[in-house]
């Protein structure tokens, strides 16, 4: 956006209803292939795209960077820049993805039963973490006056990660064992099991036995791991109804309570109420459907939004994509989130714009939220 004088107009044309736009984001390289000026975009640590006001991170051991390499203040001038081209501004909030927090800061950030230590995530059981997300959320309702707010990462990452250079498949580690490599043992989680050693050789005996066909765990084990995020989202969503109660509020959600990552767990229950939740779709639909069906069933009153990706390694394919946004909507996705217009090719954002003009010729009230 920034730099770009046609991007709001370029993104309005899309035919979405609103954009995501990153308030608090980690790190990226980002391509910007029709940007005026430059192709890409190193993001080189996690940082805040509004001002870091002194006010209201004094005391606080977390504190957010600003960026360096854009203004301080970029998200409010791209969001101006989005308001007048019509568009609704959310505010993207990713809340416990830091590695630049975590490396400062390892004492806050998830451990596995090995004692590895995963610096790009910072785990919320720690009062120091929370208040941290707290904040950045009460500083996004303060300055950005969005019209809505996107958490993601509402809980703990675990193990998978995507990080650079990442060379952990050699391991054969299945998904059931990356799990138990995602169970924390920082100093707030510890504390809440009742033993904590136990739990750890438990866990260390499993991975090295190789995959087993259940997640070996204890169910009270599995119900507190769920509740590091709970916790966090009703801390969260609480205040911003305080805040701003007409704010939309939309969660990245995973149906499996062991879930970590961007789309945190929200089972057993959500424990509070929330506009919409994005489930993961880019998968596919059948691959999508079991989660998506099953947060229909956490939150039967609750929007259910399909995060549907636009890039590679999905074809350029209008037709394409339209078929998994009706699919999606047959499984019952009444909102789309899609990945990512400021990332795409112009092939890539004329499929984008065919595929939501078919959608609507025959759907007139799905949603569509953007990410840019």
């Amino acid at each position: 956006m920034v730099g770009d004088p046609g991007a709001a107009a370029r993104y309005a044309e899309l035919g979405v209803d609103a954009v995501a736009l990153a308030a608090a984001y980690h790190t990226v390289r980002a391509a910007t292939p029709l940007h005026p000026e430059h192709r890409l975009v190193d993001a080189r640590h996690a940082a805040f795209y509004l001002p870091v006001r002194d006010e209201a991170w004094q005391g606080k051991r977390l504190r957010p960077a600003e960026p360096s390499w854009v203004a301080a203040d970029s998200y409010r001038s791209a969001r101006d820049a989005l308001k007048a081209a019509g568009l609704p501004v959310y505010a993207w909030t990713v809340l416990t993805h830091s590695s630049r927090l975590g490396n400062l800061h390892p004492d806050l950030t998830v451990v596995n039963a090995f004692g590895d230590r995963y610096p790009y995530a910072l785990c919320p059981s720690n009062q120091d973490v929370a208040e941290y997300c707290l904040t950045l959320v009460e500083e996004i309702i303060a300055l950005a006056e969005p019209d809505g707010i996107i958490l993601e990462a509402c809980g703990a990452l675990g193990f998978v990660h995507g990080g650079h250079h990442e060379k952990t498949e050699g391991g054969d580690w299945g998904p059931i064992r990356q799990k138990l490599l995602s169970v924390c043992f920082c100093a707030g989680c510890t504390a809440r099991y009742p033993d904590a050693s136990a739990l750890r050789e438990q866990i260390r005996t499993a991975v090295d036995a190789g995959e087993p066909e259940e997640v070996p765990l204890d169910p009270a084990i599995v119900e507190i791991r769920a509740g590091v995020a709970a916790d966090l989202r009703k801390l969260l969503v609480n205040r911003i109804r305080e805040l701003a109660p007409d704010l939309r509020v939309i969660v990245h959600a995973n149906s499996d309570p062991l879930a970590t990552g961007p789309f945190a767990t929200v089972a057993p229950d959500l424990g509070v109420e929330v506009d919409a939740l994005v489930a993961m779709a880019w998968p596919g639909p059948e691959a999508s459907a079991p989660n998506i069906q099953a947060l229909r069933e956490i939150a039967p009153d609750t929007r259910i939004a399909g995060y549907v990706l636009a890039l590679p390694p999905k074809p350029a394919d209008d037709q394409a994509m339209l078929a998994e946004m009706r699919a999606l909507a047959d499984l019952g996705v009444e909102e789309f989130h899609l990945y990512h217009a400021g990332l795409a090719s112009g092939t890539r954002l004329n499929a984008v714009r065919e595929a939501i003009a078919a959608l609507r010729a025959t759907r007139p009230t799905g949603g569509s939220v953007l990410g840019a």
